[in-house]
């Protein structure tokens, strides 16, 4: 069975940081790129930040650029989001996701999300 568990959300104020984690299981995690997607009340869900299957490559929104950073620990089977200088504007509900091919739009595989609260 494949399973995506997230960990690490919380409320924090603003200014603060977070890191969260996403454990895979039930399949070859080293094969897959790896996605981080958040969706705000009221709003489409948007790509924040991916990480190629080697970490050779990584891609951040804009709006979180320069504040997150994506890694992966391929040997605990694991992506992180270090999430640094928070805003109430990134509260959402985060989600990873694994795909085949890098940032894809439509993950193969989804995890049940994390919440993530900034207070001002």
């Amino acid at each position: 069975e494949v399973q995506l568990v997230e960990s690490g959300g919380g409320l924090v104020q603003a200014g603060g940081s977070l890191r969260l984690s996403c454990t895979a299981s039930g399949f070859e995690f080293d094969d897959y790129a790896m996605t981080w997607f958040r969706q705000a009340p009221g709003k489409e869900r948007e790509g924040v930040s991916c990480i190629s299957s080697d970490s050779g490559r990584t891609s951040y929104a804009d709006s979180v650029k320069g504040r997150f950073t994506i890694s992966r620990d391929n040997a605990k089977n694991t992506v992180y989001l270090q999430m640094n200088s928070l805003k109430p504007e990134d509260t959402a509900i985060y989600y990873c996701a694994a795909s085949s091919n890098y940032c894809s739009a439509a993950p193969d595989y989804w995890g049940q999300g994390t919440q993530v609260t900034v207070s001002s």
